[in-house]
């Protein structure tokens, strides 16, 4: 079931998103010393915290028996569009269509806001991952390389009916 997070789920949040990306982290070499800033090893309860609170960003989580196992942020809409931030899936969890419901309910959710296109960023060697997003009508629109990343960032977006 995918239900609104609140204060009293960050701990869980940060768990979900640290393990969730932890699997991408190890299958493209990136640790905490040659990434620091990468998801996996840079979320923590202050930084959900301030998405949740301060920013107000929109984020939800899929509960499994009432365990947190999924969990997707959304920016509030600027220029009509909106951006998804950490869709994840806890390891034991994928491959059961829950990424997929919370894809469309993001999709869903930004509708609602009045966003017109939703944006994603992405590591850009994960093709998997690049193939999956366009399966829903996701569209590569580009890619940039940061110094303090040792991957490259890969964009898309969908247009919002």
């Amino acid at each position: 079931m995918i239900r609104p997070i609140k204060d009293e789920h960050i701990s869980e949040v940060v768990a979900v998103i640290r393990a969730s990306f932890l699997t991408v982290a190890n299958e493209f070499g990136f640790t905490e010393e040659n990434c620091p800033g990468f998801t996996a090893f840079a979320t923590d309860e202050y930084r959900v915290r301030y998405q949740l609170l301060l920013e107000q960003r929109p984020a939800y989580g899929y509960f499994a028996e009432d365990k947190l196992v999924g969990y997707f942020s959304l920016t509030k809409p600027e220029n009509n569009e909106c951006e998804i931030s950490n869709l994840c899936v806890l390891p034991d969890y994928r491959h059961k269509g829950i990424g997929e419901e919370l894809l469309q309910y993001a999709l869903e959710r930004a509708g609602e806001l009045g966003c017109m296109k939703m944006n994603i960023g992405y590591v850009a060697e994960n093709i998997q991952l690049r193939k999956w997003y366009e399966s829903f009508g996701f569209v590569h629109t580009g890619a940039k390389k940061f110094e303090r990343f040792p991957f490259t960032c890969g964009y898309m977006e969908k247009p919002l009916l």
